[in-house]
């Protein structure tokens, strides 16, 4: 695979790492206006297609037959930290669809919030399902088996709710599902170039120009997201603090091994990138990184600065180091 070097590590004046990978904008139209490495390569999205996973929500009428508000659209595209408003929310759902915690099959996952965690701990408590970060994706898919009165295995590549997701997956990244692996949270997870995952994105940004039922679910999805950042990730997240500091309105998600998108409707883009070694370092970097250079993100804010150019400390707190974007790693 062919790659291009996104993310430097410098201690001192010693190159000491680098993160290299594939990254991918496209236009309102879903061709490709930049480019790094191969386009073509292979790649799983992960949870950063939570988005395309989420539009069967909406288009098989379960958000609109659960009454499910604005804020659950949100956590459904989420990958969460167990924080209690995600929690709670989840819950919620759940009790909202007469259903529990053992209807998920997303598996227990220790919270990454760490308030929840240590009272958790303190308690005695073991993590459950509600904890997994994908729990609100999996209330969604929960919401549309109910809605078509399917059965309980939501996560089978042959379950209705799947079928539908796949479908989804094929018409807006243009590429045929002909190779599925199953995610960390169970749920089927198609291979698809990064160049498809581009597209999709920009179709996403460009879903206000449309007036057909998918578009009008991406537009909610879209809306979701940017109104309730908080709940796509949580504190101290990438998604969540890039989200609240552009200065243009940005749809931020992450994926796991290493993979970031970008919906950007104010200029009708979509962005796709995956590092190679899957360091999530580097791919925060790299979004960020891309953001700014679109203008998207001031130089200057401090969370574009914690990601482009991050000092690295040592256990004194002496900054030995700097993680930044690479300068090859450009635009023009």
């Amino acid at each position: 695979m062919k790659t291009q070097i996104m993310c430097e590590i410098w201690r001192g004046s010693y190159l000491e790492s680098v993160h290299s990978g594939t990254a991918v904008i496209c236009d309102k139209n879903g061709e490709i206006s930049h480019q790094w490495g191969d386009p073509s390569a292979l790649i799983l999205p992960r949870s950063s297609a939570k988005m395309l996973q989420a539009l069967p929500l909406i288009i098989s009428g379960a958000e609109e037959k659960f009454s499910i508000g604005e804020d659950l659209l949100a956590l459904a595209c989420a990958s969460h930290n167990a924080a209690e408003i995600h929690i709670s929310r989840v819950l919620g759902w759940l009790s909202h669809l007469e259903l529990d915690e053992s209807d998920l099959r997303c598996g227990p996952q220790p919270p990454k919030d760490p308030h929840i965690k240590n009272q958790m701990r303190k308690k005695g408590q073991s993590p459950c399902q509600i904890h997994n970060n994908c729990s609100g994706k999996h209330a969604g898919f929960l919401s549309v088996a109910r809605h078509l009165n399917a059965g309980p295995e939501y996560t089978d590549p042959n379950h209705p709710v799947q079928l539908m997701v796949m479908d989804v997956f094929q018409e807006l990244t243009q590429n045929k599902v002909d190779g599925i692996v199953i995610d960390g949270c169970s749920a089927p997870n198609p291979a698809m170039p990064l160049s498809s995952l581009a597209q999709s994105m920009a179709w996403f940004s460009t879903a206000h120009n449309r007036n057909d039922r998918l578009s009008k679910a991406a537009l909610k999805l879209r809306n979701a997201m940017v109104n309730y950042p908080e709940l796509v990730a949580g504190e101290g997240r990438a998604c969540t603090s890039l989200m609240k500091a552009c200065d243009k309105k940005a749809i931020l998600k992450t994926g796991a091994e290493g993979v970031f998108v970008a919906i950007l409707p104010e200029l009708e883009k979509g962005i796709a990138l995956k590092v190679a070694d899957g360091g999530t370092r580097a791919s925060e970097c790299a979004i960020a990184s891309l953001l700014i250079q679109l203008g998207v993100l001031s130089p200057n804010h401090p969370t574009a600065l914690a990601y482009t150019n991050s000092p690295i400390l040592n256990w004194r707190k002496i900054e030995t180091g700097v993680m930044k974007a690479s300068k090859s790693f450009s635009i023009c």
